[in-house]
């Protein structure tokens, strides 16, 4: 699609919304650079803008003729602009439901994502993965399988690395494997995965979606161009992804950590078996480096994806076996004293809190507490089964979630005012043989920046308490 010498409206300034706007002048659009917060450096996001775009993409025009096509508008957005776009691309965090989207798609203005953005103007085949949990380690594990197979490899999307930084960059030749969230799914149409997976769904971001069935809802959408030439892998124990598999025309390929299948891919005695017509086996559980039957999850729905997709599976199997897990990822960080300490920031809802408590193998004790998404912290509480020594608590859910655990018979909490405070609480408390482990099953926001910002903190604060 040729946007070139029309304006387009790339809303939100983080690093897809920047990403989107850099990829867009490289084709010779008029960028307007538009974020509601007034009180953003606009003169720095226009330079940030076209330095990147100029960097990134060796443009040939002259910086004069390229900066008079970039404007950047910040606060309340002049609706007389709407007028004149040809296309907006809106950033993962902005809510399609905010009144000026709305009027957008009652002008019948496009509203496109940036990763829609990117799929049309990239090249190569996209191998994509979703679900609530899970994602960024499954994303890593399938980059660096299919790195060891092709030479052009892209990893990119909700794990950092934005698909608009890379597009143009690819090739036909070139494999893209994206993580995807909801946001990022509310906003494709032609988007088309190869492969696509989706691990797991349960409640999350509901303070943006509003209901669980449009939480749903956004997740299939990485199924709705997929045809009977693509491939989606879709975990058999879970009853929404089950579904999904009875309603699509691409090829199904389940993976189960509970039962042996005819057809796909399963964790039967330690081992997790590939059976498409004979049973292959890709490795042995304690082979693997990570902790967990959702990592074992991971690693099937990885696996899965990389044999659908044509990957030798000694390539798959060697692979497998070194792969070390994700930053913030149940991370082992340090043992002192006799204490282990992991770092499982990325655990920014109760499900995902649930799977870093289970992988634990020593008595437990846990910092939890962040931003409120309206989660509910029951099951959460419940799946501490006497692992759990003594929960520390911080940030705006701390006494939401110290009266969910109260009301169902665990009673030792204890509410503190700073993150230094909970890791040293932890250690005042911590017998050689426990671990301290930080999994929120809340967003870091009010408090940091994002979930590795917290993470870091952690790793730095027992590197530095642990030392004295």
């Amino acid at each position: 699609m040729d946007f070139k010498g029309k304006k387009v409206l790339v809303f939100g300034s983080g690093i897809s919304g920047v990403a989107a706007g850099q990829l867009l002048l490289s084709q010779g659009a008029q960028v307007i650079l538009y974020d509601g917060n007034a009180s953003l450096d606009g003169a720095m996001l226009r330079a940030e803008l076209l330095e990147g775009a100029e960097g990134r993409f060796s443009l040939s025009e002259d910086k004069s003729e390229l900066a008079g096509r970039v404007r950047v508008i910040l606060g309340a957005f002049p609706e007389e602009e709407l007028d004149s776009l040809a296309l907006v691309v809106v950033s993962p965090g902005v809510p399609l439901d905010l009144p000026v989207v709305k009027q957008m798609y009652r002008m019948q203005i496009p509203v496109w994502g940036e990763i829609e953005l990117a799929y049309v103007y990239g090249q190569g085949d996209v191998l994509a993965i979703t679900g609530t949990n899970g994602k960024t380690t499954t994303t890593a594990l399938l980059g660096e399988i299919m790195k060891n197979y092709r030479e052009s490899v892209y990893v990119v999307g909700n794990i950092g690395n934005p698909y608009a930084c890379v597009a143009s960059e690819t090739k036909p030749e070139s494999v893209i494997v994206a993580e995807m969230s909801s946001f990022q799914l509310e906003s494709i149409h032609t988007f088309c995965p190869v492969v696509s997976a989706v691990l797991n769904i349960t409640p999350d971001h509901l303070n943006r979606h509003h209901t669980m069935e449009a939480y749903i809802e956004a997740k299939k959408n990485i199924l709705r161009s997929q045809t009977a030439e693509h491939t989606c892998v879709l975990n058999y124990e879970d009853q929404v992804t089950r579904g999904f598999g009875e309603n699509t025309q691409a090829r199904v390929l389940y993976f189960s950590s509970r039962r042996k299948l005819e057809r796909g891919i399963y964790l039967e005695g330690g081992r997790i078996i590939y059976r498409d017509q004979e049973p292959v086996l890709i490795c042995r559980t304690d082979e693997l480096q990570l902790l967990g039957i959702h990592n074992y999850e991971n690693v099937m729905a990885a696996a899965a994806m990389a044999a659908a997709y044509g990957v030798p599976m000694e390539i798959i199997q060697k692979t497998v076996k070194k792969f070390k897990g994700v930053e913030h990822r149940i991370e082992f960080v340090a043992e002192t004293g006799g204490v282990a300490y992991y770092n499982d920031s990325k655990a920014t809802n109760p499900d995902a809190a649930i799977r870093g408590v289970q992988a634990m193998n020593r008595p437990t004790l846990l910092i939890g507490g962040g931003y409120d998404k309206n989660s509910d912290y029951e099951d959460w509480i419940r799946a501490f089964g006497g692992k759990v020594k003594k929960l520390v608590l911080l940030g705006a859910t701390a006494e939401k979630i110290a009266s969910t655990a109260h009301r169902l018979g665990f009673e030792d909490t204890i509410l503190v005012d700073t993150f230094e405070e909970a890791v040293k609480t932890c250690m005042r408390f911590a017998m050689p043989g426990d671990a301290v482990l930080l999994s929120p099953a809340c967003a870091s926001w009010g408090m940091f920046k994002n979930y590795e910002e917290r993470g870091d903190k952690f790793k730095e604060l027992v590197r530095q308490f642990g030392s004295h």
